[in-house]
């Protein structure tokens, strides 16, 4: 049987999902919507100490799982918030879950769009670029990484569209099993 929760919850990230993909960007509106209605959920479900431990600890664990991608600007802020909204629904340790799954189906993602834009050279020469300096440092090398331009990327890529998938998995998961 789906909860309330659950209906909301992938509603909130397949409008985020389709939104993102239409304008490139996850409104504010309907992450700060989505965090209201988990407050209120996990309000109704329980006693208080439930609220900060599921809500909040959620919240911050999807927000901290993706701002280091944010920093180093492999991922925009609306994708960091929509996963702090998603947190804010499961907890932390399903935040952790639709993250891992997010990333195997942003990589699958980034893979399609690469073939379907042509970009495989350059992807690759990027990769390479990126990881050889890293490599040779581990290997003892005293090497300064050499950081991409950003006029070299392959492209950016509406990551709510991996969330929303990876969200999906992670609720899905126990309906599948019973």
């Amino acid at each position: 049987m789906w909860t309330a929760s659950e209906v909301i919850l992938l509603w909130l990230v397949l409008q985020a999902a389709v939104t993102d993909l239409a304008l490139r960007k996850i409104p504010n509106v309907l992450v700060l919507g989505g965090l209201l209605l988990a407050l209120v959920l996990h309000g109704l479900a329980g006693p208080p100490w439930a609220l900060l431990s599921q809500w909040l600890a959620g919240l911050l664990a999807g927000f901290f799982l993706y701002l280091p991608l944010y920093l180093l600007r492999g991922m925009a802020a609306g994708d960091v918030k929509l996963m702090a909204m998603v947190g804010a629904f499961t907890g932390p340790l399903q935040a952790l879950d639709v993250a891992l799954l997010s990333f195997a189906a942003g990589g699958v993602l980034a893979l399609a769009l690469m073939a379907a834009s042509g970009q495989w050279r350059r992807g690759w020469a990027n990769l390479r670029a990126t990881l050889l300096p890293w490599l040779l440092r581990l290997a003892g090398v005293p090497l300064q990484p050499v950081p991409l331009q950003p006029a070299q990327s392959v492209g950016g890529m509406p990551y709510g569209v991996a969330v929303a998938l990876g969200t999906l998995g992670v609720v899905l998961a126990p309906h599948c099993r019973a």
